[in-house]
């Protein structure tokens, strides 16, 4: 885990680590293909004549950050979100409908990604009565819009009928995450089926217990000790 008080070096050191790691599984996959995406990718590539290492190694690394952890976490996080307010949890297990509208207010809730929103200014600028100068690094923080009060009421209370989806827990306009859909496909089928196959689900830990990615640039948990009841 890249933490927020890493330094530059270990950042560097755990960089190169993962991209060797990614270089290594696609120099397997081209000389030894199986039935996975990367397999898929080179035996099209080759096809066409495009292939190129550098490019699928760059690929790999963007699913597993961007594609892989921050939807991990939202799962667990949802779980802790969903397991603690048990009340928000019945409306979704007696509508299911309604569980795409939670999705939407637990990414607005927990708005993981908050610190990768870096900018620098190209003209000077003034919002909110500041003065921002061009050529200035900005760091928008995607949490306190999304507890906005003047956008959304009582932000600070989990609603999963709130139905607003205007949250900017994937960023806005041309830098919205890609695969913002896809991750909203994901949580709604695992809160779905989790909570259709084992009701009895519950926190075996407080909340305020348990271990959270406060040091983590993905915001997270650690762990997330449940247990439920058999047969029930």
């Amino acid at each position: 885990v890249v933490r927020r008080t890493s330094s530059t070096q270990d950042r560097q050191r755990a960089f190169a680590e993962l991209r060797a790691y990614m270089d290594d599984l696609i120099t397997r996959k081209e000389s030894e293909p199986g039935d996975d995406l990367f397999s898929r990718q080179i035996a099209r590539q080759r096809e066409e004549g495009t292939l190129d290492h550098a490019d699928l190694v760059s690929m790999a690394f963007l699913l597993l950050s961007a594609g892989h952890e921050t939807t991990a976490n939202m799962i667990s996080l949802g779980v802790i979100g969903l397991l603690s307010h048990p009340e928000q949890l019945a409306l979704i297990k007696a509508d299911p409908g309604k569980t795409l509208m939670a999705v939407e207010e637990l990414l607005r809730y927990f708005s993981i990604a908050d610190v990768v929103t870096s900018r620098v200014a190209i003209e000077d600028v003034q919002i909110g009565g500041v003065s921002i100068k061009a050529g200035e690094g900005v760091i928008v923080s995607g949490l306190s819009a999304n507890f906005d009060p003047s956008v959304f009421t009582n932000p600070a209370d989990l609603d999963v009928e709130r139905g607003a989806r205007h949250h900017l827990a994937f960023g806005f306009g041309p830098h919205q995450c890609l695969g913002q859909n896809l991750a909203r496909m994901e949580l709604q089928i695992v809160f779905d089926t989790l909570f259709r196959r084992i009701p009895t689900l519950r926190l075996a830990a407080p909340v305020e217990d348990l271990p959270f990615k406060t040091d983590a640039v993905i915001y997270g948990a650690y762990e997330l000790p449940v247990t439920w009841q058999e047969g029930a």
